[in-house]
């Protein structure tokens, strides 16, 4: 672990893997829930945890920096269930890239528990981790100019859903009607960090 300072009140905690970042950021929210820790953000990535607004982030630094990071804590019970029409037009090079079915595809996907690791690249977007290695995807070779809102992509390790329509290369295999970002809802997000997902088959592939 390596904790880099960033301006006057910030750090920047580097880790190893993505799963080591998920539960260095679940202890820091704990730590800042009983109190022991003041900070105004903490804001996880694939291999950082930001940490913004300390008051003595070299203290810190050298606290952190001087332990491991702790094993993750039990996941909540609440589950956030995605309805999701398996359509997507990637759906057939996923299937050929795993060597199995479209149909098969559909089925693995949906019976797989994912957790958001991190958000980032638009507003409401998780990254979504609980895929098996042996099904990482690559992006596609050319990016689309627009994804639809509420495709369902796979890339690398990560599985996203778009909130709203941009550019994106992911791999598509679905679609889910489900609002990711309201900002009349609060919080606006229904996916945040830590968030436990699955996706219910509303369609055959």
């Amino acid at each position: 672990m390596r904790a880099l300072p960033v301006g006057d009140d910030a750090l920047l905690v580097e880790v190893s893997s993505g799963e080591e970042a998920q539960s260095l950021h679940a202890e820091l929210l704990r730590r800042r829930a009983e109190g022991s820790l003041t900070v105004a953000e903490i804001v996880p990535a694939a291999r950082t945890v930001l940490l913004d607004g300390l008051a003595e982030p070299a203290r810190l630094a050298s606290e952190l920096t001087a332990s491991a990071v702790p094993p993750s804590p039990p996941r909540a019970r609440d589950v956030v269930e995605l309805p999701v029409r398996y359509d997507g037009p990637d759906l057939a090079d996923v299937a050929a890239h795993w060597g199995v079915t479209p149909h098969e595809v559909a089925r693995i996907h949906a019976a797989t528990e994912f957790t958001v690791a991190f958000c980032g690249f638009a507003p409401g977007f998780g990254y979504l981790t609980g895929l098996p290695q042996e099904y990482d995807v690559p992006r596609r070779a050319t990016p689309r100019t627009a994804v639809p809102s509420g495709s369902v992509a796979l890339a690398g390790p990560y599985t996203g859903v778009y909130p709203r329509s941009s550019p994106g290369g992911w791999q598509l295999i679905g679609t889910t009607d489900t609002v990711l970002w309201d900002h009349a809802r609060v919080p606006a997000a229904l996916l945040s960090p830590g968030t436990r997902v699955r996706f219910v088959p509303v369609g055959a592939a």
